[in-house]
């Protein structure tokens, strides 16, 4: 009797596990209705030594509409930027979220990609840019390079097949490496959720890739009353690498000609030279009025280059005149932080219309109205290749304007002759005893004057660089105070005697005016900007720690007073780098 509640329960029990699996088997063929055919794994180095990473994925079946893919996590602090397109589009940017979890998998870094809408045939592209930490550059042998990456994408369904390269220059030789070759994989079928961090040092003995960041990026472009195109690109780059950069090569807008380059302070540098025509691209030789600027490691400069563009790219109808859509950033195979394009109308023209496409959703852009003038400017941040951003600006103009500026001279030429006339036929009144004031002569720099200013500025320098090193050692413990005390005694009394010296050959710049009495105005400016922002950085690292301000917004604003501080640190290296120059 016992037995039959037994059997019933086994029986019962039996039943529902089969009804449970098939629910489960179904819901997981619910949520496994696709596959991933192949996979295209294409890791480059661009030349600034930044990382371009394209994953392009082969869909089978019905696509998701929520595609995860990630790398080991180590990587997730050197990604600066991930897009994703259609294969057949890459106008259309995918919407993409970072940094979320890879189906709760430990030691990865996840990326989430909303395929909306699907991507026709399956296909479509996913591309990060990476840190260049990740390549490091030999002192020892200049020519070698070691690069970090993952080997292969991490997908949480299998890959039937996955061809994994890398893209280098065509000079490049392969040394070593966890890889075997720069095209290491062929028909490979890659596992859900794979793992590799991979290696390699290949040598370089070409400019192909320089280590070095472009902080900033400013293009102008100036259209006249006449309708010429002139185009200004200004560059603030920083060498990042452990060798001197005496040339960079950079990308110039289509059909660009006669080119010119200049530095901050005007003086004219060699001619750029066209490396490639198909990309426009041209190498810049840091050398301005005969005197090389060489950027060592760790130094920034800025360049500027001009040229001028066809007038076949303005079109021209009654008073109104709009340029063809031109492609900001195409060919463009370095990564910059920061990118400002302006563009200027001739004076009396108002901006009419402005068609501006972009794959990315971050461009900013703004008109901006002056008394007799208005400008475009846009703004972009984090620019490579893959940036369609193109602008098309239209205007309207009336050839009146042409007559503006002349008629203001003639108009005062007019008035000032009247006032002539008006003098001389008056009655001249009885003469006087004149007093004549002799000017003052102004007084003359020697080279020697130059020659100590710039050393004792650059002593002054040394002596503030020796107390803040001193402040830092004495905060970590490493000196007692009493000793620190002495030490910053004796400091801050040869920073003393340095600055009343400085004092007195500051004021006999002044006083020989013209161009020596500018750069000591300009060296005031730059001064005051460091101090302020040496203080402005004081303040955000006191509210940081007292929990006022998020970590993201520390790094923000430290970004942002670094770079200025950066900008207002070259300006006085440019100065007391001309004032040591004309001393020889």
């Amino acid at each position: 009797m016992k037995r039959k509640p037994l059997i019933l329960t086994i029986c019962v029990a039996f039943y529902s596990i089969l009804v449970l699996n098939a629910i489960l088997v179904k819901n997981v063929q619910a949520e496994g209705a696709y596959t991933v055919e192949w996979v295209n794994h294409a890791v480059e180095v661009l030349s600034n030594g930044y990382v371009l990473i394209n994953d392009t994925i082969k869909v089978g079946g019905m696509p998701p509409a929520n595609f995860l893919i990630g790398f080991p996590y180590r990587y997730g602090a050197y990604i600066l930027k991930c897009m994703a397109f259609p294969q057949v589009n890459l106008t259309r940017e995918y919407q993409v979220t970072a940094g979320v979890p890879l189906e709760g998998r430990m030691g990865f870094y996840g990326v989430r990609i909303a395929l909306d809408p699907p991507p026709q045939n399956g296909v479509f592209s996913v591309y990060f840019i990476l840190s260049q930490n990740l390549l490091r550059q030999s002192a020892a042998n200049t020519s070698l390079f070691t690069l970090e990456f993952p080997a292969y994408p991490s997908l949480t369904v299998k890959a039937l097949s996955c061809n994994a390269s890398l893209v280098l220059p065509s000079n490049a030789k392969y040394v070593s490496g966890t890889v075997s070759s720069f095209n290491y994989a062929t028909g490979l079928e890659l596992q859900a959720f794979h793992y590799e961090e991979a290696n390699v040092t290949f040598a370089l003995t070409t400019k192909e890739i320089q280590l070095f960041t472009v902080e900033e990026f400013k293009r102008e472009i100036s259209i006249s009353a006449l309708g010429e195109i002139t185009v200004s690109d200004s560059y603030y780059v920083k060498n990042q690498s452990p060798t001197t950069i005496s040339s960079i090569q950079v990308v110039l807008l289509p059909n660009a000609s006669d080119p010119t380059v200049e530095d901050e302070f005007g003086r004219k540098g060699a001619k750029p030279q066209l490396v490639d025509a198909k990309t426009n691209r041209y190498n810049v030789t840091l050398t301005f009025a005969g005197q090389p600027l060489s950027m060592k490691s760790g130094e920034s400069s800025r360049f500027i280059v001009k040229y001028k563009l066809p007038s076949g790219f303005l079109s021209k109808s009654g008073q109104n005149g709009e340029l063809i859509p031109l492609q900001m950033f195409q060919n463009i195979k370095y990564y910059i932080k920061d990118a400002y394009i302006t563009f200027i109308f001739p004076e009396g023209a108002k901006v009419a219309n402005l068609n501006c496409t972009s794959s990315s959703t971050d461009v900013v852009y703004e008109v901006v109205r002056e008394i007799f003038q208005e400008k475009i400017v846009i703004r972009k941040q984090g620019v490579l290749l893959l940036d369609t951003l193109t602008v098309s600006p239209a205007y309207t103009y009336n050839l009146v304007w042409l007559s503006f500026r002349p008629t203001l001279w003639a108009w005062a030429i007019a008035t000032f002759a009247c006032a002539l006339i008006a003098s001389w036929m008056k009655v001249k009144a009885p003469a006087k005893a004149v007093t004549v004031t002799v000017p003052t002569v102004a007084v003359k720099v020697t080279p020697e004057t130059l020659r100590s200013f710039v050393n004792a500025y650059e002593e002054k320098r040394k002596i503030l660089s020796e107390i803040k090193s001193l402040e830092a050692a004495v905060s970590k413990g490493r000196i007692q105070r009493r000793r620190y005390k002495v030490q910053r005694k004796t400091l801050e009394t040869r920073l003393a005697t340095i600055e009343r010296n400085l004092s007195e050959l500051r004021l006999k710049l002044r006083s020989a005016g013209g161009r020596y009495a500018d750069l000591m105005r300009q060296l005031e400016v730059a001064e005051t900007e460091i101090n302020e922002v040496e203080a402005d950085i004081r303040s955000i690292e006191s509210r940081h720690r007292r929990g006022e301000l998020t970590l993201e917004a520390y790094r923000r604003l430290l970004a942002e007073y670094q770079r200025r501080k950066e900008k207002a640190e070259t300006t006085v290296d440019g100065i007391l780098l001309r004032l040591r120059e004309e001393s020889r």
